[in-house]
């Protein structure tokens, strides 16, 4: 019995030696003849990147409107298709059913990203070079990667403890709609006292309304985010702590279970994100609605501010080495912050709104760039919704943009105020914590998809979209 069970020991082992070998043998024979491309999407609330996302992969199989991706204007992609996904135990992303949202006889914004998915696009490229006429057509593989936002800002946690945490949490509570609420909820409670499960439950609720209050008013970092978005997780443990002031914290005390609650989060839920999905993006995307930043005010704009810099701790930006990648050792070395839904402005203010979103994310483009890495920040529309129009308002002319409204379906047209021509005009009150804008009043409006009508081989309408793919892609193409 023992000879028999350490005989089958040993044979699973060699099967696995064996399994290891071939997909190391796999990886390097794709690295060399088949490259992937592995393209990291994620956006804060309200960004757009399932929009994104299905553009981007329409625009790439129907290319007549990417005249700024190099290999599209110049005839070199030869095709695009989707293939099977290579990770299979990843949901795939809905392209089809949110194409058809999007497209369709009566257009609707698709649902957002709950939870991690793929999609890979493959793209069949004509030979370049002095050994072009001689060899064929070669393949690289796109795999996109969409996970929530509030996923990649728990990274961040990684580097806290649980009183750090507590610390950070608790001190932003005042400027942020249902902290008062919850600080009341604390103050009824002895952190020190024993655990009561019930009592727990009601905490961990009450933090998760304050978590829910905060996004709907325009903050970006609503750590954990799985308390937004917690799938079968929901009602767990894992999920059941929340924000403490400091204590004692004694052996059985709802603060010492919190503490170890908490630390439980960032190993069983953190980490594993980290390690199955997220250690392995090759490029990446973060999508930041910016405008509806400015609208909600100063204090959201700082949080935005903040939130991008601390997003770059998450990423391992840089460039590996050849054999790095061979051995599957990948590091981010491109990165770019988009400004979602530039077509809520006349393009006459587009260069403000990119103004701006490079200075909300210099702190981060410059830890990015001391690593390594290549960064870049623009503002898109991944999907037009609207069209310009200026007309004239008091003997002057005003531009304007005109679309659905998403509210009732009707055409309107919409002036949101200027965008000041020195960021700093924004990011300054923001920094000293203003509570309203003293000299400008940024309004925004929600729009519908537009019903579309689409030439063969045009994918859907945009505003750099293209720009945005040739940051990411263009040189592996």
């Amino acid at each position: 019995m023992v000879l028999g069970n350490l005989a089958e020991g040993l044979a699973r082992t060699a099967d696995g030696l064996v399994r290891s070998v071939e997909d190391a043998g796999a990886a390097m024979s794709e690295t060399l003849f088949e490259p992937t491309l592995r393209l990291g999407v994620t956006g804060l609330a309200r960004a757009g990147k399932t929009v994104f996302i299905t553009s981007l992969v329409a625009n790439l199989i129907d290319r007549g409107r990417m005249p700024q991706l190099a290999a599209a204007a110049e005839g070199r992609i030869l095709t695009a298709f989707l293939q099977p996904q290579p990770d299979d135990t990843l949901p795939r992303f809905h392209y089809e059913a949110h194409r058809a949202a999007l497209l369709g006889p009566a257009p609707h914004w698709p649902d957002s990203t709950r939870a991690v998915s793929e999609l890979r696009l493959s793209l069949r490229l004509k030979p370049t070079g002095l050994l072009g006429g001689m060899t064929g057509p070669r393949v690289v593989h796109l795999d996109i990667i969409d996970y929530p936002g509030e996923w990649l800002l728990d990274l961040a946690l990684m580097d806290k403890g649980f009183a750090r945490w507590s610390a950070d949490t608790l001190a932003r509570l005042d400027h942020r709609p249902g902290g008062a609420a919850y600080r009341a909820a604390v103050a009824a409670l002895d952190p020190d006292a024993a655990l009561d499960e019930a009592q727990a439950q009601g905490l961990a609720r009450a933090f998760t309304d304050h978590l829910v209050a905060a996004r709907a008013a325009g903050f970006s970092d609503c750590t954990p985010g799985r308390f937004l978005l917690p799938g079968d997780l929901e009602g767990s443990p894992v999920l059941t702590f929340a924000p403490l002031p400091a204590s004692a914290a004694p052996r059985g005390s709802l603060a010492r279970e919190f503490d170890r609650r908490f630390e439980a989060y960032k190993a069983k839920v953190v980490r594993p994100f980290f390690r199955d999905h997220f250690a392995r993006i090759d490029r990446q995307v973060v999508l930041a609605d910016v405008l509806g930043a400015i609208h909600d005010g100063p204090r959201a704009v700082e949080d935005l501010r903040r939130t991008m810099a601390d997003i770059l701790t998450a990423f391992r930006p840089g460039s590996a080495s050849f054999l790095a990648r061979l051995l599957g050792a990948k590091r981010v070395d491109k990165v770019l912050f988009a400004a979602t839904k530039a077509d809520h402005l006349h393009h006459s203010q587009h260069a403000r709104l990119t103004a701006i979103t490079e200075a909300l994310v210099q702190d981060a483009k410059a830890r990015a760039d001391f690593a390594g890495a290549q960064t870049a920040a623009m503002c898109i529309a991944a999907l037009r919704a609207t069209v310009e129009e200026t007309r004239t308002h008091q003997g002057q002319p005003l531009d304007l943009v005109r679309g659905r409204l998403l509210e009732d379906g009707r055409q309107a047209a919409f002036y949101p105020g200027a965008l000041p021509d020195d960021p700093a005009a924004l990011l300054s009150p923001a920094r000293a914590g203003a509570e309203s804008w003293l000299d400008g009043d940024y309004g925004i409006m929600r729009f519908a998809p537009a019903v579309q009508s689409l030439k063969p081989g045009d994918g859907p309408p945009h505003i750099r979209l293209d720009r945005a793919a040739q940051f990411l892609i263009g040189d592996r193409l």
